[in-house]
């Protein structure tokens, strides 16, 4: 369970437990030839519940081995990609702007632990918003609480990484 503390004179949530979390992408610029020898690509992550939606990002980045930056948001509680009702977390930046829609849930500093998260919960995470990749998380475990080393990490891989930038040619 969630422990306040105080910190830096701020108010913050500890939570130790641990989210082991399945990242899939499931669309984006791949070739068909990259897509017929990975037929599945996924990173296990786990990470903490005081961690930030914005260090799940940075995970999921290197478990991706992406060189390059873009714009990101996180959706729960969807119906799948795009679902105009889900809630979206967005980077600080794109909190107030107004494109036409809902108004986010929140931002990327939002902590894993806070957003109610169960297992076997599923969520989306939407990564450069021109090539749109688009990933499922799958919630598979919460451990109560975390075991030796740093937070957050890489604990599985299947399927090799697509390049950022599909080679068409």
């Amino acid at each position: 369970m969630p422990n306040d503390t105080t910190r830096k004179g701020g108010w913050v949530k500890t939570d130790p437990r641990i989210f082991v979390l399945d990242v899939c992408i499931f669309q984006g610029p791949m070739t068909q030839a990259f897509m017929e020898k990975n037929p599945s690509i996924c990173r296990t992550i786990e990470i903490r519940g005081d961690q930030t939606l914005e260090e799940l990002h940075l995970a999921i980045f290197k478990a991706f081995n992406r060189k390059e930056e873009h714009m990101y948001e996180f959706q729960l509680n969807g119906d799948g990609p795009m679902d105009p009702k889900a809630d979206r977390y967005v980077l600080p930046t794109e909190l107030d702007m107004d494109y036409g829609g809902e108004k986010p849930a929140g931002t990327v500093l939002q902590t894993v632990g806070s957003l109610d998260l169960k297992k076997d919960d599923i969520f989306g995470y939407w990564f450069d918003f021109g090539d749109d990749w688009f990933h499922q998380i799958n919630v598979q475990e919460i451990k109560p609480k975390p075991g030796r080393g740093k937070y957050p990490r890489i604990t599985d891989r299947v399927g090799a990484s697509p390049p950022q930038y599909a080679d068409w040619d």
